[in-house]
Parts: structure tokens; sequence; C-alpha cells
């Protein structure tokens, strides 16, 4: 039976999950009754080329050049027989098929070691006292690296395990160098992914192909296997949408595209590819396609029917996950850091809480585009059905919500539903560090299962901020991480330099601020990136506001997003990467606060002006929130058993998931206490303070003094919130 459309996700994107656009679509199109297939060739060719018929290819392709090899290559082609008897239990492990292999590979003598073992001397700080099973991936996975230096070198120079042949497709303004790759004789990797593509073709004999292009390092795979399919099978109609084509081709004008794509659909995939569909069936005219790009007498057009609106999110469906080889991924360990290794460690079911940014100010960011400018929450009760139907169809309960930035009422919200439920689920956002995120929200949070949050602090300088329209201080980001911290959900920062006009003295006084939060201990991990000017962000589209001035030549026929500019400051940024780089390294390991900021550095920098305790005054000078009638009150905790005691008093009995507790008080009380918890429990709608502050004082008098109270605050402490 044939397959009206195949998705399929090129090379390569994570290891240790799949990218959800396709899962995404496929669940839409069940909506509407439409069949179709999805295939992650990414993590296929990473389990064809990682066998032992694969590597047995790349040794023996590697033995031709052996006199050209590094030396450390040369050390991993002697060891060939190591690597070859080693490769299928490895990645057995790292599918968790075969756990018992840790015991044997972290005693270390069974894996062959090449140049990435080098760092194991940081093993043991970096691990502590962490599992043998958690010390056996890492190993693992330098193993893995260890072969694909060799891949990179002898094989393949465009591999890279999270990325293929990236550098073609980042900011290449000219389709030219492109063009010449896709026309060079087959690498090794390149012969894998079209045979993995016939497979597909021949199983599913599908109508049309479509290619999540979400990175760079995705656009040459898509292309290639376009290319195959031209040749092979024109019959085939061919699409390629995702974030790729949505950030860099918004203004494409090169037609050789169009030789190895025939659509490409740009923003939410919904509206374009129904329309697509219909006029493929002969139900519209090819003028009627929506946000898609086609070759017409050899020109490029962008065909764009408004009169078709984009669908709301709650008729979007669930996200479907069949077909993707859930089991085969592999979970692996880059950075010992247990926040870090989030993103290559374990596997996540992808979610949205909410179509764009709620915020939608931040400078840097593409907030002209739709899928971030256009905010469209869902509520609570259809998140939670989509949860329940992703975790009966996956057999798993990790949720990474991959939203820009996730609003607070939802994810509140969201907890709430969570535990009315009564589900097990695991989940982790990204978040804007936001003074909503108070400690009693941060606690509903973790009681609903949330386990970490990434947000931008990015440039750790108020005067930055402020430019960046990010809306927080730092000040306000060390409370909030501290909130987090304090409930037990770890938090990871993303960090930027080479801001416009930011001075050497404001990079290296936002790595002191760096230091602090996690010498506080309110950070757990973070990554700087290098500021990247974008034609679709409010600096991208107006430099001079920002004092700076685009030199770049305009834009291109291919791809446009990154922009050249130059800064008056005068500010060699990369001069500063490597520092903030390995300082963030030790920082995120618990150690190296104690070295001089100058000594991660080869090249002088400016002393700091920054206090030496500043994050922990921030941390620990934080008002305690006053109680409003306007605040939210819930209970998350189990009900008390009311027991009678000595004459006119009460025993209150909660029974909690380690311990007991009992709190003796007058019966008066203790009846109230029993009316309270059970009045604002998580079963029960969301209550305000209000009523409670009146019921209290009709009843029994100042609430006033019950707020100041050794009984509110052991309520407090075991369950009762207020935000």
């Amino acid at each position: 039976m044939s397959t009206k459309v195949l998705f399929i996700t090129p090379p390569f994107t994570q290891l240790n999950t799949p990218y959800p656009a396709t899962a995404y679509i496929k669940g839409f199109l069940n909506t509407i009754q439409v069949p179709s297939r999805q295939a992650d060739l990414g993590i296929e060719v990473i389990l064809r080329l990682f066998s032992k018929k694969g590597l047995n290819q790349v040794f023996e392709i590697a033995g031709e050049k052996v006199e050209e090899l590094s030396e450390n290559s040369a050390r991993i082609l002697r060891m060939k027989a190591s690597y070859l008897q080693t490769i299928g239990t490895v990645i057995d492990f790292l599918q968790d098929k075969n756990p018992t292999l840790a015991y044997h590979i972290s005693e270390g003598n069974f894996l062959p070691e090449a140049s990435r073992f080098e760092q194991l001397d940081d093993l043991e700080w970096a691990f502590g006292t962490l599992g043998v099973r958690d010390k056996a991936r890492y190993l693992a996975t330098l193993y893995l690296e260890d072969i694909g230096d060799l891949i990179t070198e002898a094989v393949d120079p465009h591999f890279g395990f999270s990325r293929y042949a990236e550098r073609l497709g980042m900011s290449a303004k000219t389709f030219d160098e492109m063009d010449e790759a896709l026309n060079q004789p087959l690498s090794l990797i390149d012969s894998m992914l079209l045979e993995l593509l016939e497979e597909k073709i021949q199983t599913f004999q599908p109508e049309s192909v479509a290619f999540s292009v979400p990175f760079p390092g995705n656009l040459y795979g898509a292309l290639k296997c376009g290319q195959y399919l031209q040749q092979n099978h024109p019959i085939i109609n061919i699409w390629m949408g995702g974030g790729y084509p949505n950030t860099e081709l918004r203004s494409l004008k090169e037609p050789r595209v169009f030789d190895y794509i025939d659509f490409i659909t740009l923003d939410d995939g919904e509206a374009p590819i129904q329309l697509l569909l219909d006029y493929l069936d002969g139900k519209r005219l090819l003028n009627e396609l929506k946000r898609t790009f086609v070759r017409i007498d050899g020109e490029v057009k962008f065909l764009n029917n408004s009169a078709v609106k984009d669908l709301p999110q709650r008729e979007v469906g669930t996200p479907d996950y069949s077909d993707l080889k859930l089991r085969e991924y592999l979970s692996v360990i880059e950075v010992a850091n247990p926040m870090h290794r989030l993103w290559s460690d374990g596997r996540w079911n992808k979610l949205t809480l909410a179509h764009g940014c709620y915020w939608g100010k931040c400078t840097f960011c593409d907030i002209s585009l739709d899928y971030i400018g256009r905010y469209e929450p869902i509520n609570a009760s259809i998140l939670c059905d989509r949860i329940e139907e992703i975790m009966a169809q996956t057999g798993t309960n990790g949720f990474h919500f991959v939203d820009e930035a996730a609003p607070p009422a939802l994810m509140r919200d969201l907890a709430i539903e969570i535990l009315r439920r009564g589900l097990v689920v695991v989940w982790w956002t990204n978040i804007r560090f936001e003074s909503s995120f108070t400690a009693d929200l941060c606690r509903l949070l973790r009681a609903s299962g949330c386990i970490a949050v990434s947000g931008g602090l990015e440039v750790a300088s108020d005067r930055l901020l402020a430019l960046i329209k990010k809306g927080v201080t730092v000040a306000q980001v060390a409370q909030v991480t501290n909130h987090f911290t304090q409930s037990g959900i770890m938090v990871h920062a993303y960090l930027m330099y080479g801001y416009p006009t930011q001075t050497a003295q404001e990079t290296i006084d936002s790595m002191e601020m760096v230091r602090q939060l996690f010498e506080a201990g309110v950070l757990q991990s973070g990554f700087w990136h290098r500021f990247a000017m974008t034609a679709h962000s409010p600096v991208g589209l107006d430099p001079k506001a920002f004092g700076v001035k685009r030199t770049d030549l305009g834009e291109g026929a291919f791809a446009n997003n990154e922009l050249d500019f130059e800064d008056p400051v005068g500010v060699d940024h990369a001069l500063f990467s490597e520092g903030l780089r390995k300082s963030l390294f030790n920082y995120m390991h618990g150690v190296g606060f104690d070295i001089p900021l100058k000594e991660w550095f080869d090249i002088k920098i400016p002393q700091t002006t920054i206090p030496k305790n500043y994050i922990e005054k921030q941390v620990q000078g934080e008002d305690f929130p006053a109680f409003k009638d306007q605040n939210r009150i819930i209970w998350i905790g189990a009900q008390p058993e009311l027991m009678e005691a000595e004459e006119g008093f009460c025993e209150l009995i909660f029974s909690g998931k380690k311990e007991d507790f009992a709190v003796e008080l007058p019966i008066e009380l203790g009846e109230w206490v029993c009316w309270l918890l059970a009045k604002v429990s998580y079963e029960q709608p969301l209550n305000t303070l209000k009523p409670i502050r009146e019921h209290y004082e009709t009843e029994l008098g100042d609430f006033e003094q019950m707020l100041e109270s050794e009984v509110w605050e052991i309520l407090r402490e075991h369950g009762l919130l207020v935000f």
C-alpha cells in the first residue's frame, strides 16, 4: 500500500532522541485522515556507520591513506581489531540493551583509547560518586568520538555527530559551494544514506517525500536525498521545510535549489502542507499554495495564499512518534554535569506549551518571524491529553517542552493538571528568569515532575540586559535561580558575549557574575554563545539603533540570515572565547572558583568591577513576599487525618512519603485547617487567598496572626503554597 507522504529527518541532529518536527506534522495529518510515515535517517546512518561492517569500511578507506594520517588516526587504525570487537556491544550498551557491560567499560581496560581519553585525568572530580553506568557511558562516548575523529580526517571531512556538512549550509549567500559538493563522487556516508533512503522508498512507496531541515547541518543530507530521488524516482514529489528554510531561505532566489527539491514551505507546516496535498491531488491551483517556494519558468516564485489561515494550536493534533525507532537511540554523556547532559542523555518526548514567545521583545532574537512573534498558548487540559497519548504510544514519560520561553502561568496550570490526573511525568523546559517564578511556584513545578529549566541570562550586565530588552536584571536572575535550585530543579543559563557595544570590561564583569552564580550554587550549567546578528532580529533590522554598522554586501540569492557588522567599540571578542569556555567548564564541575579571572586567558584583561559577594547578597537579601488577597493558594500534600486528643484539642496526622508528622491544635483551629486544606487541595479549582482570609476572620479572628503563626509556617513547609 502506498503512503501519501514520507517525512524524513536527514543526517544529523541528536543521537539520543528524534527531532520532533516530523512527529508534529504526522500528528496533524492524522487529524485529517492523510496516511503518512516518518524516518530519522540521522540515527539510522549512525547505526549503520558505527557497526562492525561500517567500521570495516571506514578502516579500509583509512588504510589506503595511512601515510597521510595524523598520529592519532594512525593509532586508531592500528587498533582496528579492538574497535571491531567492541563496537557492537558498546552500541548495545548505549541503547540500554546491554547494561551489564558497564562494569567491563568502567574498569578502563576494555575500550581502545585514543586522544579523546586524554581528558581522563579529570574523570574523578567530574563524576564524583556517580554510578558505574554513568561513568561507562561517558567512556563509551569518548570512544565514539575517537572513531568520529578518524572518520572526519580520513573518510568524510563533513562528518559530525549532530551535523553533516554544516559549514556548507551556514550563511551560504551563494549556492555554488553546496551545488559543487552535491555533485562530487559519493562518500561512504552518502552511500549509506542513499541505501537507507532507497529501503524506505521500497517499503513505503510514497507519493511525496518531505524533508525536515532544522539546522544547517541537515541541509546537505536533504539535498543529497532529493538529488537521488530526482534521478531514480522522478515521479515522487519532494518537499522541504523546517527551521533552516524558515530563517535562512526567506528571500530565496536561487533556481538551482529546485534541481533537488520541488517545494519549500515556511513557518508552521500544517496549512501549507494541507494546501500542497490538495494541489497535488488536483483539488487546487498552484497559485493557491501558502508560504511555498516553487520554480516556475526557471524563476523562483513565493506563493502565499493569505486567505487560508493557520490552524489554531488546539487543532493541530498530538505529535505521533510511530515509525521512529525509539529504542535504538544512543544515550551518551558528553559532559558529566547533571544538567548539561540532559541534551544528550535519555530519550525525551518533545512538546510545546505554546506557539511563539509570550515575551517577544529580545533584540537579538528573530521576533519578526511567525514561529516566535505569534504567541498562542494551549490550555493545560489539552496539553495533558497529549502527554497521556504520547506516554501510551512511546512507553516513556520524559518530556522536553521546546518552547522559546514557557509561560509561567501555563507552567503552573500544567503542573496542577499533572497532579490532578495523578500522572508520573519527568519534564524540563526553557524559561525567562522572571520574578513570576517565586519559591512556591518552583515547589509546585517540582512536585509535578519538573527537574530542570534552561533560560537566557545572556550578558550578565544590567546595561546590556536593558539594551537586549530581556526584562530582567542580574539580581533578579540570582533570586529566581535560587528559587529553582532550592526546590530541587536544576538550572542552565544561556550566556552571550560580543553583543553590540559590549566592552571588554563588561565581558569580564559578566564572567565574574557567572562565576559567583555557580559558586553560590544557584546555577548548575551554562554555555557561552558568541553573538550573531541575524536578519530577522531587531538588531539586524535596524543596526544603527544599536550603535553598529552592517558590513556585508547585502542579500545573496540563496541563504540570508547571519549578518556581518562593525562595532565602533572595537573589541576583538574572539580573544575571550577560550577563556570563557574553559572557566565555565570548571565552574560547572564545582572547581576553579578561586582561580583569578586573568588566569583563564592568554591576553591581558581588565580587573572585574563586581564586588566579590554581589550574588550572595542578592540571594540572601531578597525580601520575604507579602501575602495579598489576589495570591493563589494551593495544598499539594495529602489530606490530614483529624484525631481527638485531650479535651478541647485535636491531633492532625499528616502522612508524607518519607514519614508521618502530627500537629496538636485547639479543635476549632484543627477543623479549620482541615477545611482549608480540602478547600485549596490541588484537586479543587485554584483559589485566591481572599476567601480564605474572609472565612478565617468569620470563624476564628485576625488572619494576620494566623499568617505569622507556627501552624502556618508548618503548613507552608509541608506543601501549602502561595504565589
